[in-house]
């Protein structure tokens, strides 16, 4: 009795809305399956039930209910018919678990016109068309979609006549049947690679064995198959066990161990009992250690990255870019997976695409390195640890970075043993630190900017020669105990000498000429003091500490020799010395084809002078073609090569021995197609900066 009530109160209400919102009948006809007795309504002779006007008011309840996401209130209004083989638990699952997995928002359903009445089946019974729309935003991406459905003239047990939802599957999307399930499928987009000048290869996807082991294949034979991975991957048998105990696994799953590039390796490998592979793409980086720093690697993302990046789509398990331009051009590299919303059948088969998005692979970036010279640069310094850039002097395109010591990033890829990763970290030579983004102080390299700020303020007249007596010098007796020092005693000095044998008291003294106001300004024409303009993050130049001044007269003097506290990275350095070969401009640095449209354009407009640009130009030539030059050690006959020997010295206290970095920055004045600026470490003992000389020219050599 309770039932017969209620019915009959829904039936009420519905009256009322179809009543209230009447003029929506226009519905187009559809015919069903012949309903049952009890569904049914006959041609009664005598007493006609009440019957509602029409069955708009059923419709747009319905709908209604359905944008609500008010499921419950959506299985009231369906017919007996399908209440028959339907529980409002299995309904109401149906849309949550749908919906819930692709995050449904801004759900919007409405009624559609149709063209045509209900068409009457059957002994009596009624059915009738309705068109409606569908749109929602899922985490897929928008879904919209029209579609019909019907409704049955339904008598109730109390005799009331009511029109009822007719509802099958394809009403959630169309072509959806009854076993059919919806499911998300996603396409990973394929990581953009990285290549130099010349198309070689710099970062690149390969396909490589992921090696596993089955445990429950393994039998009595664990032992000996896990020593013998452990001894060919270069791993520890406590790696692996530590693999094989994870919380997921189960005897018959396989369980990564490693992957192997090696054909070889993984032939020998899986004809171990229990051990398989399977395909995998991975990054591979062909130079290896040679090109570390600048490219990075890639690894798997750990929990802080995840928590920072979780709102970009990244997942436990993905791939990212740890170091280098894996890393600071994650974004471009990585792409934009593809997604779509898939109806699949029972047997789990695709029968149709309801919404989705291709995958849009990473970009390719090409640099302006060249491979070749990376390589020739990286075999004269890998004994070392150095710091070294090449540039196209007159283009801006950066030709060579690079670090040393360096590691082998593929180790990352591949799965870095424990005992490997602490080698590198506890080498005290620290093959992990980037030298090429840091900043030293240039030594006596400096002095080309020196000169050139005191040509063009006119502080400087490159004929007078001044009278130096002593190897070293101090303004006046303010200076207390301090001095500037020299290693040659010269004496008069003028420019083309003082840059031939690198005389610091002749800088010294220029700088102080200068003045700190003039000084600062001329290094800003530079570009000190301010970032380079490329996407790699490289540590800004500075003339002081905190970007500032210099502080006084000694921090002034010293900074005329490019000691005291200013610092430049090795490339910063080679662009203020490509002003030479460009009638004192500065080429805007580039260091991929996505820096093209800087092509041909200056970063740094008239930083020195022209004439002073020729006129330090050929006294650098003349420093290195001189038998007394302290760079004659680049000197290679039938070439005209312009350059420049640095030696900074760090140490607690003057008279106290300390680190010495040797510098040298040279380039072929009448071929100016390559310039380098090298930075040795603890050049101490081995020669100073003549060690580094040496190097730069078998390089210019090969």
């Amino acid at each position: 009795m309770k039932r017969q009530s209620s019915v009959r109160l829904a039936a009420i209400i519905l009256m009322m809305l179809s009543f209230l919102l009447g003029g929506c009948s226009d519905l187009f006809g559809k015919s069903s399956p012949e309903p049952s007795a009890s569904e049914t309504s006959t041609d009664a002779p005598s007493s006609e039930p009440s019957v509602a006007p029409d069955s708009s008011g059923s419709v747009i309840a319905y709908l209604s209910a359905w944008e609500r996401l008010d499921y419950a209130g959506m299985y009231a209004l369906l017919s007996p018919f399908v209440k028959n083989d339907l529980t409002e638990e299995q309904f109401v699952k149906r849309y949550q678990t749908i919906y819930d997995a692709l995050k449904v928002s801004n759900l919007v359903v409405t009624a559609l016109p149709t063209e045509e009445d209900g068409a009457v089946t059957g002994a009596g019974t009624a059915v009738k068309g309705f068109a409606y729309r569908v749109s929602m935003d899922t985490e897929e991406g928008p879904i919209s979609f029209d579609n019909q459905g019907r409704v049955r003239k339904t008598v109730q047990d109390d005799g009331i006549t009511n029109w009822l939802i007719d509802w099958n599957p394809s009403y959630i999307f169309p072509g959806m049947e009854e076993g059919d399930t919806v499911r998300i499928e996603k396409t990973p987009a394929i990581r953009g690679e990285i290549v130099d000048r010349n198309g070689n290869p710099l970062a690149v996807n390969v396909e490589a064995a992921q090696l596993g082991i089955v445990p429950g294949k393994l039998g009595d034979s664990a032992d000996t198959v896990k020593a013998s991975m452990a001894k060919k991957l270069g791993m520890t048998v406590q790696e692996i066990d530590r693999k094989l105990g994870a919380s997921w696994v189960k005897p018959n799953l396989f369980v990564p161990i490693a992957v192997v590039v090696d054909n070889a390796a993984r032939e020998e490998l899986i004809a171990l009992p229990g051990v398989s592979a399977q395909k995998v793409t991975v990054r591979r980086y062909p130079l290896g250690e040679v090109a570390a720093h600048l490219i990075g690697y890639i690894g798997e993302i750990n929990a802080d990255e995840l928590k920072t990046r979780e709102a970009q789509g990244y997942k436990t398990g993905d791939l990212i870019g740890k170091a280098g331009l894996e890393l600071m051009l994650e974004t471009q590299l990585r792409g934009t997976s593809g997604k779509a919303v898939v109806i699949a059948d029972r047997a789990g088969v695709q029968k149709s695409v309801i919404a989705g998005q291709d995958a849009r692979n990473g970009t390719t970036y090409k640099l302006t390195i060249d491979a070749a010279l990376q390589q020739a640069i990286y075999e004269e310094v890998k004994a070392d640890e150095a710091s070294v850039a090449a540039i196209q002097p007159k283009t801006g395109e950066v030709l060579a970075l690079l670090s040393s010591p360096s590691y082998d990033p593929n180790a990352f890829v591949q799965g870095v043993s424990k005992e490997q990763y602490r080698q590198w970290n506890e080498d005290p030579r620290h093959p992990f630190l980037n030298r090429f983004s840091r900043t030293y102080a240039p030594g006596s390299s400096f002095k080309v900017i020196t000169a050139a700020i005191g040509l063009d303020s006119g502080a400087l007249d490159p004929n007078e020669a001044k009278e130096i007596a002593g190897l070293t010098w101090k303004k006046d007796s303010t200076w207390g105990k301090y001095y500037v020092k020299r290693v040659h005693e010269l004496n008069p000095v003028d420019l083309s000498k003082a840059l031939t044998y690198s005389d610091n008291i002749y800088f010294a003294q220029t700088a102080l000429a200068i003045g700190k106001k003039q000084f600062v300004a001329g290094a800003a024409r530079f570009g000190i003091g301010e970032p380079l303009p490329l996407t790699y993050p490289f540590s800004a130049s500075q003339l002081a500490g905190g970007g500032g001044a210099p502080s006084g007269d000694i921090q002034l003097a010293d900074s005329g020799y490019g000691q005291g506290q200013v610092e430049m990275t090795t490339l910063h350095v080679a662009f203020a010395f490509s002003a030479l070969v460009n009638g004192g401009n500065i080429a805007y640095p580039q260091l991929s084809e996505a820096d093209s449209a800087f092509a041909g354009k200056l970063w740094k407009e008239q930083a020195m002078s022209t004439d002073t640009a020729e006129l330090i130009k050929a006294d650098l030539v003349k420093a290195v073609a001189s038998p007394e030059g302290v760079g004659h050690g680049a000197y290679i006959a039938g070439a005209s090569i312009a350059g420049k020997t640095g030696t900074a010295e760090l140490k607690a206290s003057k008279g106290t021995k300390g680190q010495e970095n040797g510098w040298f920055v040279g380039f072929d004045a009448d071929d100016p197609q390559l310039l380098i600026s090298m930075m040795i470490e603890n050049v101490q003992g081995r020669g100073g900066s003549r060690y580094v000389a040496a190097k730069v020219k078998r390089v210019f050599e090969h």
